[in-house]
Parts: structure tokens; C-alpha cells; sequence
């Protein structure tokens, strides 16, 4: 693709990032900042890509980011279905196929996060691959931006493959029922496979987890078709203690994308411990008392 260098892909990526509001990403605005849109760093911090890397993307040192990289500045833009093409097309990729699990969230459903203030919440696509999370998951359970992307599968953590199991999160976390919610998840893959035949990469994700996980494999031979909907979870937090919260999933729309929400009940001790967690921000997980059993 040849284009003007008004239009190539550094000078889009930074006339998007300009135009959009800190508080368009739940970003602090203090009363020295000078920048109308997001700072590169900014940027980078909400895509989980270095500064350099997009300073090199703006400045056209760098002009073909991966396909996840690319999906990654679509979701932190709230770039629409379009611009998202375009994104890609600049990039010279192709832009996900109809048919195909999207990874995209709408600009309106991102507005809608990014107003949930203190609470829990991160997005999964259909085949439960993790593309978004806020600050505030990233406190309760952990930040999963050392897995890499290709690997954020919840899928992936409940049924491990090989030696080195994924883990989405860093702290102990169990559920009110492991089998119940084995299971809800293995229904929940199966679902997707009737929406989306065509899509190899959740043909992979069954594949390798059939091939290389007995409880895996034992559930998908059930043949049982559900969503997951509701869960119960006790997190062993290193900074506030034992929590236990609700588990809701929400569904949008046709994309499938599930929206995962942790409540606790309103006015107990859980609920308090979770504002505190919130507050808190990220232990620091290279803390030996604060490394996941």
C-alpha cells in the first residue's frame, strides 16, 4: 500500500492518539498536563507495548507491527471497525476475516468499561483469549501483561499443556466448584465453535488442549453445549488478605466477547478489602511472599 506520508501508518497512529481524551481511557487529567490526547507513553501503557516501539511506529522507523500488536493499538485508539481495517491495511496485514472470533471492542462498550471506576472487570474473546483488563483486575488477581499475547488464554490456565502452565493471574485463586466451572468453560469453547466453524485459531486452541490435557479432552468428549455465565472465587491476596467475590460474564453482541465483572457483596468485609486492593495498586510480585502457589 503507498501512501501519502499525511496518511501512512505512524502519522494515523499519532492523529488517533491525539484525539482522544485521557478520560476516554479512565486516565487522570492533573492541571499541568498540556497534551489534549494520550501521551505516547500513555499509549503504550493501554496497547502493552514499549514507548520506544511506538515511538518508532510514529516516526516510521518501525512500519510492520504484528497482527497483536496492531489489535492491541486498535483496542487502546477505541479505533472503530473501520479504522481498525485500516489500521491493519497500513500496517500491511490483512484485517480479520467475517466469520473469524474479533478481538475488537466497539468505542462505545470501551466507554462503558472504562466507567466501572474501581471494579474488577476484564474482556476475553470468544475463545476466552484475554484482550482487555484495568487497573483494578490488575490489583486483584495480578497483572497478566508478563504472559505473553499469544498464550492469555483462560482456556489455556485451566487445562495446562506441557511443563509450563499459563497463568492469567499471580495470586491463589479457587473456585466455590473447580468442576462446575471445568466444565462451564469446555461447554462455553464448544458454543464457539458453532458460531465460528471457520476460525483456525480456536481450531488450534481445541486441538492442543484435546491432544495435551486429559480433563480437557474428557469434558470435550461430553458434547454438552452451554455459556459461562456465574462463578464464585476466594483470592489469596498478598496485600489484603482472603477474598472472595462474585464472577459475572457478560456477553456483547455478535463479536461474543465476554465481559468479566468481580463483585463482592455491598458492605461487607470483601467488599472492603477489594477498594483496598484497588487502592493498593499492583503488589510487587517478585516479593517471594507474594509468588502464586
Amino acid at each position: 500500500m503507498t501512501t501519502t506520508p499525511e496518511a501512512g501508518l505512524g502519522a494515523m497512529i499519532r492523529t488517533w492518539r491525539n484525539r482522544l481524551p485521557p478520560s476516554a481511557a479512565a486516565l487522570p487529567v492533573g492541571p499541568a498536563r498540556r497534551a489534549v490526547g494520550l501521551r505516547r507513553e500513555e499509549l503504550a501503557e493501554l496497547a502493552g507495548v514499549s514507548v520506544d516501539y511506538v515511538v518508532r511506529l510514529e516516526q516510521g522507523r518501525a512500519t510492520t507491527p504484528s497482527a497483536q500488536v496492531v489489535a492491541s493499538l486498535a483496542r487502546a485508539l477505541q479505533l472503530s471497525t473501520a479504522e481498525r481495517d485500516h489500521l491493519y491495511r497500513l500496517a500491511h496485514l490483512v484485517p480479520p476475516a467475517d466469520g473469524a472470533i474479533s478481538g475488537h471492542i466497539p468505542p462505545g462498550v470501551h466507554r462503558v468499561l472504562t466507567r466501572l471506576g474501581d471494579v474488577a472487570v476484564a474482556v476475553f474473546a470468544a475463545d476466552w483469549q484475554l484482550i482487555w483488563w484495568n487497573r483494578s483486575w490488575a490489583a486483584l488477581l495480578g497483572d497478566p501483561s508478563g504472559v505473553p499475547p499469544q498464550l492469555r488464554n483462560f482456556a489455556r490456565e485451566r487445562f495446562p499443556v506441557g511443563a509450563g502452565p499459563v497463568r492469567l493471574g499471580l495470586w491463589p485463586v479457587t473456585e466455590l466448584d473447580r468442576d462446575a466451572t471445568d466444565a462451564a468453560v469446555v461447554s462455553d469453547l464448544r458454543r464457539a465453535t458453532g458460531r465460528f466453524p471457520h476460525d483456525t485459531r480456536l481450531a488450534e486452541l481445541i486441538r492442543v488442549l484435546s491432544a495435551g490435557n486429559q480433563r480437557f479432552a474428557e469434558l470435550w468428549a461430553n458434547g454438552t453445549v452451554a455459556a459461562h455465565r456465574e462463578d464464585h472465587k476466594t483470592i489469596e491476596h498478598p496485600s489484603v488478605g482472603t477474598v472472595t467475590v462474585d464472577c459475572d460474564v457478560l456477553t456483547d453482541g455478535d463479536s461474543d466477547l465476554k465481559i468479566v465483572i468481580m463483585t463482592a457483596v455491598p458492605g461487607s468485609a470483601d467488599e472492603t478489602k477489594l477498594q483496598l486492593a484497588a487502592i493498593a495498586g499492583q503488589p510487587d510480585p517478585t516479593n517471594s511472599s507474594h509468588t502464586r502457589r
